[in-house]
């Protein structure tokens, strides 16, 4: 099955969560393919970061607000009158979910029935995808992957926040959307890495700031098995749902978004490749913590998306740490981050 990112040119996408890591590329690739995008969100949540270094609010209608203020995003929604609505806006961190699990739950809950409902009411948005987590599933620590059908009953309150955010999306598609031409899908991604990502509590992140500050990069949980991907891989399927259902709803659903077999590794192995691509004699050491459970293996099946449209993954894991680390030495030295990154997409694309 042949998907053309080219479709995108000229579309209205509305974006929330667009000012966040995932957001800021999504936002990239779709201003690459001239889409036409409306983003609502937050501030960016960490300085720096992606969202203000590449300066997309000159490139997309940025509009700054609330995903829990039902009211505003109405009016912004409406006042955008959007084609296909990407939704990202989440409070996407672990430990940050224990911190604040009120907050979690009526960003990742009620955020959902807010654009939900925004889409339920719209007489043009013919596609809506909701980006979820491999963490939503029941992890019963087993050494396969997880299928879109097994249960969904993630740990804590973040992934937890998300399963409930999969199960209201379930609930809105059979009551309002079942017959009435709109695409509604959820997508379950694995753990991505790429440039310009800020965040606390991420391993890539970790690295970055460690090597830029010549310390040692503390790994909290080396054996730690997670689907490790580059973030275009994961944007470039939502890309490909969002159009695909747009245009023949019967491919709406559930999808995995994860790398090939051999790419789900453990910490210290996705580590090791950044150390050794980083140079300059960096290492790592492992040191615990009193945080918060935490999985310690984590897998996705990602047959029903490669057997549905004939997808495959583009970059493996030792070309994805390669990306993040010429983006990261691009912006350490004061490169152009905007050439780097269209250099980056262009590369994917052609592949």
């Amino acid at each position: 099955m042949k998907f053309d990112i080219g479709c995108y040119k000229g579309k209205r996408i509305f974006i929330t969560g667009h000012t966040g890591f995932k957001g800021a590329w999504l936002c990239k690739l779709l201003s690459y393919v001239g889409a036409e995008v409306i983003g609502y969100s937050l501030e960016p949540p960490t300085n720096p970061s992606l969202f203000s270094l590449l300066q997309l609010n000159h490139d997309i209608c940025s509009i700054i607000g609330d995903i829990r203020d039902r009211d505003y995003l109405m009016k912004v929604f409406n006042d955008s009158k959007p084609e296909i609505v990407l939704h990202l806006a989440a409070q996407p961190l672990v430990r940050a979910s224990y911190q604040n699990p009120a907050y979690t739950y009526e960003t990742n809950v009620m955020g959902t029935v807010n654009i939900l409902e925004c889409v339920r009411q719209s007489d043009r948005t013919k596609s809506f995808l909701n980006i979820t987590t491999d963490k939503v599933y029941q992890n019963k620590e087993w050494i396969w992957g997880y299928r879109e059908n097994e249960e969904l009953n993630g740990y804590d309150p973040y992934s937890n926040s998300k399963s409930c955010s999969e199960l209201v999306t379930h609930a809105y598609k059979n009551s309002f959307f079942s017959a009435c031409g709109v695409g509604i899908s959820t997508a379950r991604a694995g753990n991505v890495i790429g440039g310009g990502d800020f965040a606390n509590d991420r391993i890539i992140p970790d690295c970055v700031k460690a090597a830029m500050d010549h310390d040692d990069i503390i790994v909290r949980n080396p054996y730690s098995t997670r689907p490790y991907q580059h973030v275009l891989e994961p944007l470039y399927a939502y890309l490909m749902i969002a159009a695909m259902q747009e245009a023949k709803p019967k491919y709406a659903g559930s999808y995995n978004v994860g790398p090939s077999d051999e790419d789900c590794c453990q910490t210290g192995e996705l580590v090791d490749l950044f150390v050794n691509k980083w140079g300059e004699g960096i290492k790592w050491i492992s040191q615990k913590d009193d945080g918060p459970h935490e999985a310690n293996y984590l897998k996705l099946d990602c047959s029903k998306l490669r057997n549905t449209f004939d997808w495959r993954p583009v970059w493996n894991l030792n070309t994805a740490v390669d990306k993040v680390v010429e983006w990261s030495k691009c912006w350490i030295t004061g490169g152009d981050i905007k050439k780097c990154m269209d250099k980056q997409i262009c590369e994917f694309l052609n592949c």
